[in-house]
């Protein structure tokens, strides 16, 4: 891999939000929503970042952005423009000739279009922003925009109620691919959506991904739709990345007890593949007070005392496989079964 192909690099990222109580609101404590994590994206590659609810993953996309401004860390952004450049210290101008290369998609496909201005209008909005495009020239654009994502550009005049779940998010989609970003945040964007309409939407963004080199940070908590469409995939728990490799590498053979038990949970297609639960014990800590040392100690059934006592750094094990654990290359953990290795248990005929 040269210099030349790495989009993104974060490194130490950190976004802490103030706990604030009593009448004079001021700050008791600190929500650790993001903790130092560190990774990077490749161009044209999709990392996924999966995790509970809670973990922190969409707070990480979005401070990518600087929807959220990160509490500390950097953002190496390589620019066609501007070439490479720390997004969290940029100003105000810098940043609005940054905003075309990194766009996202939000979670939910109908709070994320204002009610107010027509598909057209918001579609052709970071346009107008952007001073690209005007009069016949931007209505051009829009529709071109719609058809390419499988929306009739003569339904540009409608308001998003008009359309269904599935339809509002390809209109988001067409509004991310406005400016002919390099990037594009994909915070959950198919999680509100039935099954069937998740798979068209993953489908043209794979398309989409093709035809114009777009790199996917894809941020979700479904791992078969992770799997689906990630090149590399990075496991977060309470702030904190635990585990980042390929695909088939991190599903196959994980290296981190979370992992482990995340792949565990997968539902499976066929009943007759029965596989050992894993149960962990307790909650998950609070991200304003986590536990020392290790924060998946308390639930871990690996777990010595070093782990209580020392946080485990992101290292890499070889082939770019990065585990946080003081035990990965000891221990042998179990990871979803290649479909020509099953097994499979039949019930036994009855005489």
């Amino acid at each position: 891999m040269t210099t030349d192909d790495m989009l993104l690099e974060v490194r130490g990222l950190k976004k802490h939000f103030p706990i604030r109580s009593g009448l004079l609101r001021r700050v008791t404590g600190t929500v650790k929503a993001v903790d130092g994590i560190d990774f990077h994206i490749k161009k044209g590659e999709t990392l996924g970042l999966v995790g509970e609810s809670g973990c922190g993953k969409s707070t990480a996309g979005r401070a990518l952005l600087r929807l959220h401004e990160p509490t500390a860390g950097e953002i190496i952004f390589n620019d066609p423009t501007l070439g490479k450049v720390d997004v969290a210290k940029l100003d105000r101008a810098t940043m609005l000739k940054l905003r075309p290369n990194m766009q996202i998609i939000f979670q939910d496909p109908f709070t994320s279009l204002n009610p107010r201005l027509t598909v057209g209008q918001i579609v052709g909005e970071p346009l107008e922003i952007q001073h690209r495009a005007s009069g016949s020239e931007l209505k051009d654009r829009v529709a071109e925009l719609l058809n390419e994502v499988g929306i009739r550009p003569e339904n540009m005049s409608r308001y998003p109620h008009a359309f269904s779940g599935g339809q509002r998010q390809r209109i988001g989609i067409a509004r991310a691919l406005a400016l002919n970003p390099k990037l594009i945040v994909c915070d959950e964007p198919v999680s509100a959506l039935d099954v069937s309409i998740q798979a068209q939407v993953l489908n043209l963004l794979g398309e989409l991904q093709a035809k114009y080199g777009l790199a996917y940070l894809f941020v979700g908590h479904d791992l078969s739709v992770i799997e689906h469409i990630s090149d590399r995939v990075a496991v977060m728990y309470v702030g904190y990345i635990v585990e980042m490799a390929k695909t088939d590498k991190l599903y196959f053979t994980p290296k981190h007890p979370y992992t482990e038990a995340l792949l565990n949970a997968i539902p499976k297609a066929d009943p007759r593949m029965r596989t050992r639960p894993i149960r962990l014990q307790g909650e998950v800590p609070s991200p304003a007070n986590p536990p020392s040392g290790c924060y998946f100690h308390p639930r871990c059934r690996y777990a010595k005392d070093i782990c209580k006592q020392e946080r485990p750094p992101l290292q890499n094990i070889g082939d770019e496989h990065f585990v946080a654990c003081h035990f990965a290359k000891e221990l042998s953990l179990v990871g979803v079964q290649p479909l020509n290795d099953i097994k499979l248990e039949m019930p036994a005929k009855k005489s």
